[in-house]
Protein backbone atom coordinates (compact mmCIF):
# COMPACT_ATOMS: atom_id res chain seq x y z
CA UNK A 1 0.00 0.00 0.00
CA UNK A 2 1.17 3.34 -1.03
CA UNK A 3 -0.02 7.23 -0.44
CA UNK A 4 -0.40 9.93 -2.54
CA UNK A 5 -2.09 13.34 -2.10
CA UNK A 6 -3.05 12.00 1.02
CA UNK A 7 -5.11 8.96 -0.54
CA UNK A 8 -4.07 5.79 -0.03
CA UNK A 9 -3.95 2.78 -2.39
CA UNK A 10 -2.63 -0.39 -3.89
CA UNK A 11 -0.08 -1.53 -5.93
CA UNK A 12 1.24 -4.86 -6.97
CA UNK A 13 4.92 -6.46 -7.33
CA UNK A 14 5.14 -7.30 -10.98
CA UNK A 15 8.89 -7.41 -10.99
CA UNK A 16 11.77 -8.18 -8.67
CA UNK A 17 15.47 -7.87 -8.63
CA UNK A 18 14.86 -7.82 -12.59
CA UNK A 19 12.75 -10.78 -13.27
CA UNK A 20 9.02 -10.52 -14.21
CA UNK A 21 6.77 -12.32 -11.51
CA UNK A 22 4.18 -15.29 -12.48
CA UNK A 23 1.69 -16.45 -10.16
CA UNK A 24 4.02 -18.98 -9.11
CA UNK A 25 7.27 -16.97 -8.81
CA UNK A 26 6.97 -16.92 -4.99
CA UNK A 27 5.65 -20.00 -3.69
CA UNK A 28 6.77 -20.12 0.34
CA UNK A 29 6.48 -17.73 2.85
CA UNK A 30 9.81 -17.94 4.19
CA UNK A 31 10.56 -16.42 0.53
CA UNK A 32 7.91 -13.88 0.47
CA UNK A 33 8.88 -12.22 3.87
CA UNK A 34 12.71 -11.94 2.52
CA UNK A 35 11.57 -10.20 -0.80
CA UNK A 36 9.16 -7.78 1.73
CA UNK A 37 12.23 -7.17 3.59
CA UNK A 38 14.28 -6.23 1.16
CA UNK A 39 12.11 -4.31 -0.41
CA UNK A 40 10.91 -2.29 2.76
CA UNK A 41 15.09 -1.78 2.87
CA UNK A 42 15.42 -0.26 -0.40
CA UNK A 43 12.73 1.53 -1.08
CA UNK A 44 12.92 3.46 2.47
CA UNK A 45 9.77 4.60 2.73
CA UNK A 46 9.32 5.83 -0.77
CA UNK A 47 8.29 4.40 -4.45
CA UNK A 48 9.36 6.95 -7.63
CA UNK A 49 6.32 7.38 -10.07
CA UNK A 50 8.25 6.05 -13.22
CA UNK A 51 5.66 5.43 -16.08
CA UNK A 52 1.63 6.87 -16.34
CA UNK A 53 -0.55 4.96 -18.94
CA UNK A 54 -3.85 6.29 -19.47
CA UNK A 55 -6.72 5.24 -22.07
CA UNK A 56 -9.89 6.29 -22.14
CA UNK A 57 -13.21 3.43 -22.27
CA UNK A 58 -16.77 4.31 -21.89
CA UNK A 59 -19.05 2.70 -19.62
CA UNK A 60 -22.53 2.36 -20.14
CA UNK A 61 -25.33 1.81 -17.91
CA UNK A 62 -26.97 -0.97 -16.64
CA UNK A 63 -30.55 -2.00 -17.85
CA UNK A 64 -34.01 -1.50 -16.40
CA UNK A 65 -34.86 -3.85 -13.30
CA UNK A 66 -36.60 -6.82 -14.01
CA UNK A 67 -37.42 -9.03 -10.66
CA UNK A 68 -33.93 -10.40 -9.76
CA UNK A 69 -31.99 -7.53 -10.58
CA UNK A 70 -34.23 -4.96 -8.53
CA UNK A 71 -33.99 -8.17 -5.67
CA UNK A 72 -30.01 -7.91 -5.90
CA UNK A 73 -29.83 -4.28 -5.86
CA UNK A 74 -31.79 -3.88 -2.99
CA UNK A 75 -30.13 -6.02 -1.29
CA UNK A 76 -26.86 -4.69 -1.86
CA UNK A 77 -27.95 -0.82 -1.72
CA UNK A 78 -31.06 -1.06 0.95
CA UNK A 79 -30.34 -4.01 2.49
CA UNK A 80 -33.98 -5.35 1.98
CA UNK A 81 -34.44 -9.33 1.89
CA UNK A 82 -36.32 -10.49 -1.24
CA UNK A 83 -39.57 -11.22 1.00
CA UNK A 84 -39.26 -7.50 2.12
CA UNK A 85 -38.09 -5.97 -1.72
CA UNK A 86 -41.34 -7.69 -3.59
CA UNK A 87 -43.59 -7.02 -0.61
CA UNK A 88 -42.77 -2.90 -0.79
CA UNK A 89 -43.05 -3.20 -4.43
CA UNK A 90 -46.49 -4.82 -4.40
CA UNK A 91 -47.80 -1.77 -2.33
CA UNK A 92 -45.50 0.43 -5.05
CA UNK A 93 -47.59 -1.07 -7.90
CA UNK A 94 -50.91 -1.08 -6.37
CA UNK A 95 -51.38 2.49 -5.32
CA UNK A 96 -50.33 4.80 -2.96
CA UNK A 97 -52.86 8.09 -1.94
CA UNK A 98 -50.77 10.88 -3.32
CA UNK A 99 -53.62 13.05 -1.69
CA UNK A 100 -57.04 12.91 -3.56
CA UNK A 101 -55.76 10.23 -6.05
CA UNK A 102 -54.70 6.63 -5.69
CA UNK A 103 -51.88 5.95 -8.53
CA UNK A 104 -49.61 2.73 -8.58
CA UNK A 105 -45.97 4.65 -8.52
CA UNK A 106 -44.31 1.41 -10.59
CA UNK A 107 -44.78 -0.78 -13.14
CA UNK A 108 -45.92 -4.56 -12.55
CA UNK A 109 -42.47 -6.23 -10.36
CA UNK A 110 -42.91 -9.71 -11.59
CA UNK A 111 -41.06 -9.92 -15.22
CA UNK A 112 -38.23 -10.95 -16.42
CA UNK A 113 -38.00 -8.36 -19.31
CA UNK A 114 -35.66 -4.86 -19.94
CA UNK A 115 -38.23 -4.07 -22.33
CA UNK A 116 -39.49 -0.10 -21.87
CA UNK A 117 -42.40 1.27 -23.68
CA UNK A 118 -41.88 3.88 -26.52
CA UNK A 119 -43.92 6.57 -25.11
CA UNK A 120 -41.78 5.26 -21.22
CA UNK A 121 -38.86 6.12 -23.18
CA UNK A 122 -40.17 9.78 -24.49
CA UNK A 123 -40.59 10.39 -21.08
CA UNK A 124 -37.55 9.34 -19.36
CA UNK A 125 -36.19 11.34 -22.48
CA UNK A 126 -37.56 14.39 -21.90
CA UNK A 127 -36.92 14.51 -18.38
CA UNK A 128 -33.21 13.79 -18.40
CA UNK A 129 -33.09 16.49 -20.90
CA UNK A 130 -35.04 19.18 -18.28
CA UNK A 131 -33.51 18.01 -15.13
CA UNK A 132 -29.90 16.65 -16.63
CA UNK A 133 -28.74 18.84 -19.74
CA UNK A 134 -29.48 18.15 -23.61
CA UNK A 135 -25.96 16.42 -23.23
CA UNK A 136 -27.25 13.88 -20.88
CA UNK A 137 -29.38 12.42 -23.56
CA UNK A 138 -28.34 10.34 -26.37
CA UNK A 139 -29.09 10.50 -29.70
CA UNK A 140 -30.52 7.23 -30.24
CA UNK A 141 -32.60 5.18 -27.19
CA UNK A 142 -30.85 2.81 -25.96
CA UNK A 143 -32.68 -0.78 -26.15
CA UNK A 144 -31.68 -3.34 -24.10
CA UNK A 145 -32.36 -7.15 -25.12
CA UNK A 146 -33.75 -9.47 -22.73
CA UNK A 147 -31.41 -12.90 -21.88
CA UNK A 148 -34.11 -14.90 -21.35
CA UNK A 149 -35.53 -17.01 -24.31
CA UNK A 150 -39.13 -17.37 -23.00
CA UNK A 151 -39.54 -13.84 -21.43
CA UNK A 152 -42.66 -12.18 -21.47
CA UNK A 153 -42.08 -9.61 -24.05
CA UNK A 154 -45.53 -8.50 -23.58
CA UNK A 155 -44.32 -7.55 -19.92
CA UNK A 156 -41.98 -3.89 -19.20
CA UNK A 157 -39.03 -3.83 -16.73
CA UNK A 158 -39.64 -2.40 -13.34
CA UNK A 159 -39.97 1.37 -14.44
CA UNK A 160 -41.96 4.21 -12.46
CA UNK A 161 -45.37 4.72 -14.24
CA UNK A 162 -44.53 8.58 -14.60
CA UNK A 163 -41.12 9.44 -14.81
CA UNK A 164 -41.95 13.02 -14.15
CA UNK A 165 -43.15 11.81 -10.41
CA UNK A 166 -39.71 12.62 -8.89
CA UNK A 167 -39.26 10.44 -5.38
CA UNK A 168 -39.34 13.51 -3.75
CA UNK A 169 -42.32 15.29 -4.77
CA UNK A 170 -43.95 12.06 -3.38
CA UNK A 171 -41.70 11.21 -0.59
CA UNK A 172 -44.12 12.45 2.10
CA UNK A 173 -46.71 10.27 0.96
CA UNK A 174 -44.65 7.32 1.65
CA UNK A 175 -42.88 5.06 4.23
CA UNK A 176 -39.41 5.10 4.35
CA UNK A 177 -39.15 1.84 2.62
CA UNK A 178 -41.42 2.83 0.25
CA UNK A 179 -39.26 5.66 -0.81
CA UNK A 180 -36.19 4.29 -0.89
CA UNK A 181 -36.88 1.33 -3.18
CA UNK A 182 -38.94 3.58 -5.50
CA UNK A 183 -36.13 6.37 -5.46
CA UNK A 184 -33.79 3.04 -6.84
CA UNK A 185 -35.82 2.26 -9.02
CA UNK A 186 -36.49 5.88 -10.65
CA UNK A 187 -32.81 6.28 -10.65
CA UNK A 188 -32.13 3.16 -12.51
CA UNK A 189 -34.67 3.78 -15.01
CA UNK A 190 -33.63 7.11 -16.03
CA UNK A 191 -29.72 6.37 -15.82
CA UNK A 192 -30.37 3.66 -18.59
CA UNK A 193 -31.40 5.96 -21.14
CA UNK A 194 -28.78 8.57 -20.28
CA UNK A 195 -25.33 8.87 -22.09
CA UNK A 196 -22.32 7.08 -21.15
CA UNK A 197 -19.99 7.54 -18.72
CA UNK A 198 -15.98 8.20 -19.89
CA UNK A 199 -13.70 6.98 -17.55
CA UNK A 200 -9.91 7.36 -17.64
CA UNK A 201 -8.37 4.30 -16.93
CA UNK A 202 -4.78 4.56 -15.52
CA UNK A 203 -1.86 1.86 -15.07
CA UNK A 204 0.98 3.45 -13.04
CA UNK A 205 4.73 1.93 -12.62
CA UNK A 206 7.06 2.63 -9.20
CA UNK A 207 9.91 1.88 -9.28
CA UNK A 208 11.08 0.53 -5.42
CA UNK A 209 14.72 1.68 -5.35
CA UNK A 210 16.15 0.86 -9.48
CA UNK A 211 13.71 -0.22 -12.53
CA UNK A 212 14.62 -4.03 -10.98
CA UNK A 213 11.55 -3.89 -8.93
CA UNK A 214 8.39 -2.44 -9.86
CA UNK A 215 5.12 -2.02 -8.53
CA UNK A 216 1.95 -1.70 -10.59
CA UNK A 217 -1.16 0.52 -9.76
CA UNK A 218 -4.29 0.18 -12.18
CA UNK A 219 -7.05 2.41 -11.58
CA UNK A 220 -9.30 4.38 -12.71
CA UNK A 221 -10.60 8.53 -13.14
CA UNK A 222 -14.02 9.65 -14.36
CA UNK A 223 -13.38 11.98 -17.20
CA UNK A 224 -17.31 12.54 -17.99
CA UNK A 225 -19.59 11.16 -15.82
CA UNK A 226 -22.41 10.66 -17.74
CA UNK A 227 -25.58 8.73 -16.19
CA UNK A 228 -23.08 8.00 -13.41
CA UNK A 229 -23.94 11.16 -11.88
CA UNK A 230 -27.75 9.44 -11.34
CA UNK A 231 -26.76 5.82 -10.58
CA UNK A 232 -24.16 3.32 -10.25
CA UNK A 233 -24.85 -0.53 -9.70
CA UNK A 234 -23.77 -1.62 -6.90
CA UNK A 235 -21.16 -4.91 -6.85
CA UNK A 236 -20.43 -7.26 -4.65
CA UNK A 237 -17.70 -7.31 -2.17
CA UNK A 238 -16.08 -10.44 -4.47
CA UNK A 239 -16.51 -8.53 -7.86
CA UNK A 240 -15.03 -5.71 -6.42
CA UNK A 241 -11.94 -6.68 -5.56
CA UNK A 242 -11.57 -8.57 -8.94
CA UNK A 243 -11.92 -5.66 -10.65
CA UNK A 244 -9.26 -2.82 -10.62
CA UNK A 245 -10.96 -0.71 -13.11
CA UNK A 246 -13.22 0.48 -10.65
CA UNK A 247 -10.75 2.06 -7.97
CA UNK A 248 -10.12 5.52 -8.14
CA UNK A 249 -6.51 6.80 -8.23
CA UNK A 250 -4.86 9.67 -6.91
CA UNK A 251 -3.16 12.01 -9.21
CA UNK A 252 0.71 11.57 -9.73
CA UNK A 253 3.29 12.65 -11.85
CA UNK A 254 6.32 10.82 -13.63
CA UNK A 255 9.38 11.14 -11.63
CA UNK A 256 7.92 12.50 -7.79
CA UNK A 257 8.01 9.95 -4.92
CA UNK A 258 5.25 8.17 -3.15
CA UNK A 259 5.28 7.63 0.20
CA UNK A 260 5.03 3.72 0.57
CA UNK A 261 3.43 2.63 3.68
Amino acid sequence: EARAQGQAFKAKLTHFDGEKLSQFSVTDEARATQIRQTLLNTADGKLIVAKIEKKQRNKNPAPPFITSTLQQEAARKLGFTTKRTMMVAQQLYEGIDLGGETAGLITYMRTDSVNLADEAIADIRALIAEKYGAENVPKEPRQFKTKSKNAQEAHEAIRPTLAQRLPDQVKDRLTIEQYKLYDLIWKRTVACQMVHAVLNLVAIDLNCGSDKNIFRATGSTVAKPGFMAVYLEGVDDSKEAADDQETLLPPMEEGRPVDLN
